[in-house]
Protein backbone atom coordinates (compact mmCIF):
# COMPACT_ATOMS: atom_id res chain seq x y z
CA UNK A 1 0.00 0.00 0.00
CA UNK A 2 1.49 3.22 -1.15
CA UNK A 3 2.20 5.83 1.90
CA UNK A 4 3.00 9.63 1.70
CA UNK A 5 5.85 9.50 4.82
CA UNK A 6 7.55 12.54 6.16
CA UNK A 7 10.72 12.36 7.64
CA UNK A 8 11.64 14.21 10.95
CA UNK A 9 15.53 14.46 11.27
CA UNK A 10 17.00 14.98 15.04
CA UNK A 11 18.82 13.91 17.57
CA UNK A 12 15.82 14.03 19.65
CA UNK A 13 17.83 14.28 22.78
CA UNK A 14 15.63 14.19 24.80
CA UNK A 15 12.04 13.98 22.63
CA UNK A 16 9.90 16.50 24.14
CA UNK A 17 6.39 17.87 23.15
CA UNK A 18 7.38 19.82 20.72
CA UNK A 19 8.75 17.59 18.39
CA UNK A 20 5.67 15.00 18.82
CA UNK A 21 3.22 18.44 18.24
CA UNK A 22 4.59 18.81 14.85
CA UNK A 23 4.77 15.36 13.51
CA UNK A 24 1.25 14.82 14.81
CA UNK A 25 0.06 18.21 13.44
CA UNK A 26 1.97 17.64 10.25
CA UNK A 27 0.43 14.29 9.92
CA UNK A 28 -3.11 15.10 10.87
CA UNK A 29 -3.01 18.32 8.63
CA UNK A 30 -1.51 17.56 5.20
CA UNK A 31 -1.54 14.90 3.17
CA UNK A 32 1.23 13.00 4.90
CA UNK A 33 0.15 9.33 6.09
CA UNK A 34 2.41 8.78 8.21
CA UNK A 35 5.51 11.13 9.95
CA UNK A 36 8.86 8.69 10.60
CA UNK A 37 11.13 10.56 13.30
CA UNK A 38 14.19 9.41 11.57
CA UNK A 39 17.02 9.99 15.06
CA UNK A 40 20.46 11.00 14.09
CA UNK A 41 23.49 9.26 15.24
CA UNK A 42 25.76 10.03 17.20
CA UNK A 43 28.23 12.23 15.13
CA UNK A 44 31.75 10.74 15.07
CA UNK A 45 33.55 14.09 14.69
CA UNK A 46 31.39 15.62 17.51
CA UNK A 47 32.23 15.02 21.33
CA UNK A 48 29.33 15.50 22.81
CA UNK A 49 28.95 14.37 26.24
CA UNK A 50 25.28 15.57 26.75
CA UNK A 51 24.41 13.65 23.79
CA UNK A 52 22.59 10.29 24.95
CA UNK A 53 23.77 7.18 22.82
CA UNK A 54 21.61 6.54 20.09
CA UNK A 55 19.83 3.29 21.18
CA UNK A 56 18.27 5.59 24.45
CA UNK A 57 17.39 8.37 21.93
CA UNK A 58 15.28 5.46 19.61
CA UNK A 59 13.88 4.15 22.96
CA UNK A 60 12.81 7.11 24.84
CA UNK A 61 11.17 8.09 20.45
CA UNK A 62 8.98 5.21 20.94
CA UNK A 63 8.38 5.82 24.57
CA UNK A 64 7.37 9.25 22.86
CA UNK A 65 5.22 7.63 20.09
CA UNK A 66 3.63 5.30 22.48
CA UNK A 67 0.75 3.21 20.47
CA UNK A 68 -0.10 6.64 17.77
CA UNK A 69 -0.14 4.43 14.36
CA UNK A 70 0.45 7.43 12.12
CA UNK A 71 3.89 7.76 13.68
CA UNK A 72 7.11 5.89 13.53
CA UNK A 73 10.51 5.91 15.06
CA UNK A 74 13.50 5.07 12.53
CA UNK A 75 17.31 4.03 13.50
CA UNK A 76 17.75 3.67 9.46
CA UNK A 77 20.84 6.34 9.90
CA UNK A 78 22.58 3.81 12.62
CA UNK A 79 23.65 1.51 10.04
CA UNK A 80 24.66 3.84 7.34
CA UNK A 81 28.27 5.09 6.96
CA UNK A 82 29.32 8.61 9.38
CA UNK A 83 28.17 11.17 9.27
CA UNK A 84 24.89 10.99 7.55
CA UNK A 85 24.02 13.57 5.06
CA UNK A 86 20.68 13.71 4.39
CA UNK A 87 20.35 13.14 1.01
CA UNK A 88 21.95 9.88 1.38
CA UNK A 89 19.88 8.80 3.94
CA UNK A 90 16.58 10.20 1.53
CA UNK A 91 17.92 7.58 -1.32
CA UNK A 92 18.51 5.10 0.94
CA UNK A 93 14.88 5.05 1.79
CA UNK A 94 14.08 5.70 -1.32
CA UNK A 95 15.59 2.46 -2.43
CA UNK A 96 14.79 0.37 0.68
CA UNK A 97 10.74 1.35 -0.19
CA UNK A 98 10.52 2.20 -3.09
CA UNK A 99 6.32 1.76 -2.65
CA UNK A 100 6.49 4.49 -0.44
CA UNK A 101 7.04 8.64 -1.57
CA UNK A 102 8.84 10.73 1.00
CA UNK A 103 8.70 14.08 2.37
CA UNK A 104 11.21 15.98 4.15
CA UNK A 105 10.21 17.52 7.79
CA UNK A 106 12.11 21.16 8.63
CA UNK A 107 11.94 23.60 10.88
CA UNK A 108 12.45 27.25 9.07
CA UNK A 109 15.94 27.44 10.38
CA UNK A 110 17.58 24.66 8.51
CA UNK A 111 15.93 25.93 5.35
CA UNK A 112 17.66 29.28 5.95
CA UNK A 113 21.02 27.18 5.81
CA UNK A 114 20.40 24.63 3.14
CA UNK A 115 22.22 25.73 0.59
CA UNK A 116 25.43 24.65 2.76
CA UNK A 117 23.97 21.19 2.55
CA UNK A 118 25.61 18.33 0.01
CA UNK A 119 24.03 18.06 -2.86
CA UNK A 120 21.39 20.59 -1.66
CA UNK A 121 19.82 21.41 -5.23
CA UNK A 122 19.19 17.57 -5.95
CA UNK A 123 16.91 17.24 -2.06
CA UNK A 124 15.12 19.95 -3.80
CA UNK A 125 14.24 18.30 -6.76
CA UNK A 126 13.53 15.36 -5.78
CA UNK A 127 12.08 15.44 -2.22
CA UNK A 128 9.25 17.83 -1.27
CA UNK A 129 9.54 19.73 1.83
CA UNK A 130 7.58 21.27 4.64
CA UNK A 131 8.56 23.86 6.55
CA UNK A 132 7.66 24.45 10.24
CA UNK A 133 8.25 27.80 11.60
CA UNK A 134 10.88 28.45 14.15
CA UNK A 135 11.60 31.72 15.96
CA UNK A 136 13.65 33.75 14.04
CA UNK A 137 13.56 32.17 11.19
CA UNK A 138 11.91 34.61 9.04
CA UNK A 139 11.20 33.94 5.22
CA UNK A 140 11.41 31.42 2.96
CA UNK A 141 14.86 31.92 0.48
CA UNK A 142 12.92 29.08 -2.29
CA UNK A 143 9.77 31.38 -2.72
CA UNK A 144 8.18 29.88 -5.66
CA UNK A 145 9.78 26.55 -5.25
CA UNK A 146 7.01 23.94 -5.88
CA UNK A 147 8.74 21.67 -3.74
CA UNK A 148 8.87 23.85 -0.37
CA UNK A 149 5.87 24.93 1.02
CA UNK A 150 5.84 26.38 4.27
CA UNK A 151 3.34 25.89 6.86
CA UNK A 152 1.68 27.53 9.74
CA UNK A 153 2.50 24.96 12.34
CA UNK A 154 1.62 26.38 15.88
CA UNK A 155 4.92 26.92 17.46
CA UNK A 156 6.01 25.89 20.48
CA UNK A 157 9.60 27.43 21.75
CA UNK A 158 10.72 24.98 23.94
CA UNK A 159 14.07 23.26 22.82
CA UNK A 160 15.79 19.76 23.89
CA UNK A 161 18.92 21.50 24.96
CA UNK A 162 16.26 24.22 27.42
CA UNK A 163 14.92 20.13 28.42
CA UNK A 164 18.33 19.44 29.28
CA UNK A 165 19.40 22.49 30.83
CA UNK A 166 17.06 22.00 33.27
CA UNK A 167 17.01 18.46 33.97
CA UNK A 168 20.65 19.29 35.01
CA UNK A 169 19.59 22.18 37.64
CA UNK A 170 16.82 19.80 39.41
CA UNK A 171 14.04 21.38 37.71
CA UNK A 172 10.69 19.54 36.84
CA UNK A 173 10.25 18.70 32.86
CA UNK A 174 7.03 16.97 33.30
CA UNK A 175 5.14 18.36 31.57
CA UNK A 176 7.62 19.05 28.41
CA UNK A 177 7.67 15.65 27.72
CA UNK A 178 5.69 12.98 27.58
CA UNK A 179 4.84 10.98 30.54
CA UNK A 180 6.77 7.94 29.86
CA UNK A 181 9.70 9.73 28.50
CA UNK A 182 10.14 11.84 32.10
CA UNK A 183 9.61 8.94 34.01
CA UNK A 184 12.73 6.94 32.09
CA UNK A 185 14.67 9.77 32.27
CA UNK A 186 14.23 10.27 35.78
CA UNK A 187 14.51 6.49 36.44
CA UNK A 188 17.99 6.50 34.58
CA UNK A 189 19.33 9.59 36.34
CA UNK A 190 19.99 11.09 32.21
CA UNK A 191 20.99 14.30 32.04
CA UNK A 192 22.27 15.39 35.40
Amino acid sequence: MHMRIGLFFGSFNPIHNGHLMIGSYLVETTDLDQVWFVVSPLNPFKKKESLLNEYDRMHLVQLGIGDNVKLRASDIEFKLPKPSYTIDTLVHIQEKYPMHSFCLIMGGDNLQTLHKWKNYEQIIARFPIYVYKREGALGNPYEGEKNVTVLDVPLLNISASFVRENIAKGVSMQYFLPEKVWENIVRENWYK
